[in-house]
Order: C-alpha cells, then structure tokens, then sequence
C-alpha cells in the first residue's frame, strides 16, 4: 500500500441514510433535510474508539439506496446539500479524521439524468452511448422501448459504459469536485471487480494526480484480488476471504479456517503480502456479526483477531456495542437501521466491547509491527491461534484463546 496514513488507519463506516433515518425513497421534489448533521455527536464516539478514518457510504442524490445514482454531483436532499456535507467534513479534518466516500462507478439507478434522456429521446439521445448493451430491438424488464444491462441481474441498477470518453469525463469531473468541494481523502469503489481495466487505470491516475496521497480501496466479494491491487488501480481491496473465517472459525471451533486464510494471503509466500486489504467483521450489505456468532463472548476474541491480523481494521456503525441484524431475501434494511447514540450507548448489548475495542486499537496505534509487520503463523489448535508480527524492529505476538478455560 502506497499511504501510511491508510495502512496506519482504523476505518469506522456508517451508512448515512440508515443511521440518519432518512425515507426509504427520494422524491426529487422535496427541500433538503440536513439529515447528515446527526453524525456530529458520533464524531467524540468514533474518535474515543481510536478510529482515525470515517467511510461513509453513499451520499449522492439517489432513488431509494444510495447505490442507484440519479446525480453525481449533489448531495441527496434526503441527507441535506453540498453545504452539509462540505460543514462535515471541515469538521471531520479539523479533528484530523480522514474521510474516504462511496465511488459507485459501475451502475446508475433509473432516475438517473442521462438515462431519463434516453427513455425520452430513443436512439436520438446524445446519451445512448453511455449505457452497457443498449438494444433498442428490445424490451427491458420495466417495459422501456429499449433493453439494457443491469448489475447482476438487477435492472433497477442501469450498467455505465465505462469506456465511453463522456461517462469517463463525467464520472472523474465528480471525484475533481468532490476533492475540491469536500477534501476527501480517498473512495472505496463499489462493485470494482465489475469495472474496466481502461477505467481502473484512468480513474488511479486521475485520483492520484488531485492529491498523491488519495486511496483507493475496491470492493470485491468473490475471487482474486490481483487485478484490483495492479500498480495505479486500487490501494486496496475488501478482504472477503478472511471476512468469512472470522466468525465461521469462532463458531465452528475451527481456527484452522482463520489460520489457513491468513497464511495463504500473508505469510511468507503470501499472495497479498505487504498489501494493507480492508478488514471488517460486518458491513452494510453483510449480516451483523453479533447475529452470526453462536456466543456472544466470542466478539471478543473475534475483534482481537480483527486488529491484530495485517490489514486495515474498520468497525461498522452500532457493531462495537454488539447490535444484531440479519438481511432478508428481500431487505437489507434491518443491516443500516437509524441510530440515535445516547440510546444505542444505553441499550448495548455488549456495554464492555468499546471498551475493548478502544484498547485493541491504542495496542494496534502503538505497534508498526501491527500496523504494517510480516505475517508468520506460530501455533494452530482448534480454539487456539498464535502468530507473530515482525518488522525488523519490532517483534508482536499475537496469542488468542477461543475456548470457556485458560490454555
């Protein structure tokens, strides 16, 4: 990873539109509701935790979610206006946090200017072009006059033609004002295994010649890592593999499973040695992992691991006091639940995990070895695990017991 600051980092992520309570749908009609000013009182919260970054998630005026754009360029009303957020982040930097935004670059939602241009105009449309698999011989779903490509299958999220110079022009001029307009240090890329080499690159270069230190982080679910994390595209990438051995090893009595994917990404022969992935235990899109654990004592060990293993810790919005969520088939809304933070503070499940968690990442602030030292695994039981953390300075072992007794 090319930043101190980011490898150096503990990320806390909130999904603005959930924890804000904001309605479920915009109506492009209504003011701005300055929704986005609840998460000053957060801001003592996070930095008590010893978080020194804040990823928010999507901001932009959207239909629903805030991954189905309808505007790059203005903050959703349902959140307040540019001036909102850019009050908020002066803040965020007063404070020193960094502030790393939601880049969804793939997909656009179907209020989304340019493709309302398209529903309008037919082939005629200057922006016909801008859209994947455009087939005007064809019906979409939604019974428009032209078929198209949606994200996985889901045609409420209209595909970009990343190639295409306009979109490319028009996609990098937001992140020119959102550096400008909001100081941003970085933007995890949503759904970045579905864009382009051609824009990964561009996108690299343009982001790093607003500000040499800017990050990039690519989200990722299944597969390999390689593509994303090639010099001049992504700083960095969601850490999927080891996401899943973190609960599932603790729940299985299985360490091995941890062990096997920490070993195979950073040990000595480790495919993704030296690069700081993004760590979590729980996200927006992801069952809260209070809800997957079988016991709850088990958070503890699992945070433990969590700022210990290399990569870049983040702790999701209400998971450090232990708050349960599952998603349905149908919902993700019971994951990004509006949070009031004297309440969720008072009506924690775990009232002694931030205080745990506060520890771990002072331990992990006061450790380069933590922070960014060699992987080498020690000792592996079913409910043990024991490795080191070395620089050439610094030596860190790192001892975890996951059973009822001592060892």
């Amino acid at each position: 990873m090319s930043h101190p600051w980011a490898e150096e980092a503990v990320f806390y992520h909130i999904y603005p539109l959930g924890l804000t309570g904001a309605p479920r749908r915009n109506d492009f009609a209504a003011p701005p509701v300055a929704r986005l000013e609840q998460l000053y009182p957060w801001l003592d919260h996070i930095q008590s935790l010893g978080a020194t970054a804040l990823y928010l998630g999507p901001l932009f005026e959207s239909s629903a979610h805030g991954y189905d754009t309808a505007d790059y360029y203005w903050v959703d009303r349902r959140l307040g206006s540019n001036d909102t957020l850019a009050a908020f982040a002066r803040e965020l930097h007063r404070r020193g946090l960094r502030l790393v935004l939601d880049g969804v670059f793939n997909h656009v939602g179907r209020d989304f200017w340019a493709f309302r241009d398209v529903q309008a105009n037919g082939p005629a449309s200057p922006y016909a072009g801008w859209f994947a698999g455009l087939d005007f011989s064809r019906r979409s779903p939604y019974g428009d006059a032209f078929a198209y490509q949606g994200w996985a299958g889901n045609y409420d999220l209209v595909k970009l033609n990343g190639e295409h110079p306009d979109v490319r022009q028009h996609l990098l001029g937001a992140v020119t004002r959102w550096v400008e307009e909001f100081g941003i240090d970085g933007l995890r890329l949503d759904a970045a295994d579905q864009l382009s080499d051609g824009f990964l690159d561009a996108l690299g270069a343009h982001c790093r010649g607003l500000r040499s230190d800017f990050w990039l982080m690519g989200e990722i679910v299944f597969g390999d890592y390689h593509r994303l994390l090639a010099p001049g595209r992504c700083d960095s990438a969601t850490n999927y593999e080891a996401y899943k051995g973190l609960y599932s090893s603790l729940n299985e009595r299985n360490y091995h499973e941890i062990a096997y994917a920490l070993k195979r990404q950073f040990g000595p022969q480790g495919i993704y040695r030296g690069r700081g992935l993004y760590s979590f235990a729980d996200n927006h899109d992801v069952d809260r992992v209070a809800s997957r654990l079988r016991d709850p004592a088990l958070l503890y060990p699992l945070y433990a691991l969590l700022f210990s293993m290399p990569g870049v810790p983040s702790i999701y919005y209400g998971s450090e006091w232990g708050l349960a969520g599952l998603r349905t088939a149908h919902s993700d809304a019971a994951l990004r639940p509006a949070l009031e933070l004297a309440q969720a503070a008072q009506h924690a499940a775990q009232p002694d995990l931030p205080d745990a968690i506060r520890r771990l990442a002072a331990v992990r602030a006061a450790s380069a070895a933590l922070q960014h030292g060699d992987y080498a695994e020690v000792h592996v039981a079913p409910q043990q695990l024991a490795f080191l953390r070395s620089t050439p300075d610094e030596q860190v072992l790192v001892v975890l017991n996951a059973a009822d007794e001592s060892v």
